[in-house]
């Protein structure tokens, strides 16, 4: 799979679409620019509590899926199934994309409560996407900086009930099963072959690690990044692009599921950072997972696998993505 198809169908794909579409009149562009909030209370949170991080060369993204839209905290029960650290390098021509297990351990530092979340009393290891689950993306940033010694420059949340709309919005998402597919816990039940799944039935596709591949969370992620390509590919083929009443329903769905820090928190400003991964050559893009191994306290846990994460986490420092 192309990485940039990847990016294409995250937050990137609505910016970049929206201004290259002249169907899109300045009212509907100025609705849909609307629909992306602005994560204050992570730029709060990071101005009180973050750690001295030595600027990195080139620009770090942190984005994030998960089920409660930036700013507002009312759930404090959510937790970022998605966690993968976007690096153009400085200057362009190169970039990679890392992505990182949710069930790795990690020290996760003392985050304090911000709404309904409980906030994390620190000094102790939990999962990483546990840190979204105690103070939302400031935790989950500080948790990624002082694991990889990384500066994260932006972060981009992307809501799973909105990509859920997104999906309805095209129609559904073709997919076929090797065999059935039954996880309670998601929600599931699918059976063997071809078929079109719904918003909902997408979401709990790739959140699903039951009977899918050895249940790791690293299939689960490359199930995801597969999915979301031919997501992509339903957008061109079923016409979207070229329909003004298709487009902008699709362009909505996906806009009010984008949350962004003050940085990227326009269409203008979206586009002007997937300008510079496009104009990436496919040879000096890199996808890949964060090398981990089985915890040795907990089978169902995973670790990092040194010195493979620790060289990899050296390689972004030194903005050689």
């Amino acid at each position: 799979m192309r990485t940039r198809t990847v990016l294409k169908t995250l937050p990137f794909v609505l910016a970049g679409t929206v201004l290259a579409t002249a169907a899109i009149g300045h009212s509907m562009f100025t609705s849909l620019d609307g629909n992306i909030r602005i994560d204050n209370s992570a730029v709060a949170a990071l101005a009180d509590e973050r750690e001295r991080v030595a600027d990195t060369p080139g620009q770090n993204i942190l984005l994030l899926g998960s089920d409660n839209r930036g700013d507002e905290i009312s759930r404090g029960d959510a937790r970022s199934d998605t966690i993968m650290l976007l690096h153009v390098a400085d200057g362009g021509g190169r970039a990679s994309v890392t992505s990182f297990p949710r069930d790795l351990m990690v020290d996760i530092p003392r985050c304090k409560a911000v709404g309904n979340r409980a906030g994390a009393p620190g000094g102790k290891q939990g999962q990483l996407n546990w840190s979204y689950h105690y103070g939302g993306a400031a935790c989950t940033i500080r948790t990624i900086e002082k694991l990889t010694k990384v500066r994260v420059d932006h972060h981009l949340n992307v809501d799973f009930d909105g990509f859920k709309e997104v999906v309805d919005a095209v129609g559904g998402v073709p997919v076929k099963l090797k065999k059935p597919l039954h996880d309670r816990r998601a929600q599931l039940s699918l059976p063997a072959g071809e078929q079109v799944l719904n918003g909902d039935q997408a979401l709990g596709y790739m959140r699903t690690r039951k009977g899918v591949a050895d249940g790791s969370d690293s299939s689960r992620i490359r199930r995801q990044q597969a999915f979301l390509k031919k997501a992509t590919r339903q957008v061109r083929e079923a016409g979207t692009l070229t329909r003004p009443d298709k487009l902008y329903g699709v362009l909505d769905a996906g806009t009010q599921a984008l949350t962004a820090d003050p940085g990227l928190g326009s269409l203008e400003e979206l586009y002007g950072l997937l300008s510079q991964v496009r104009s990436v050559p496919d040879s000096e893009f890199r996808f890949r997972t964060v090398p981990v191994r089985p915890h040795p306290a907990d089978r169902n846990r995973l670790a990092l696998k040194e010195p493979a994460a620790g060289k990899l986490f050296s390689r972004l420092r030194k903005d050689n993505s």
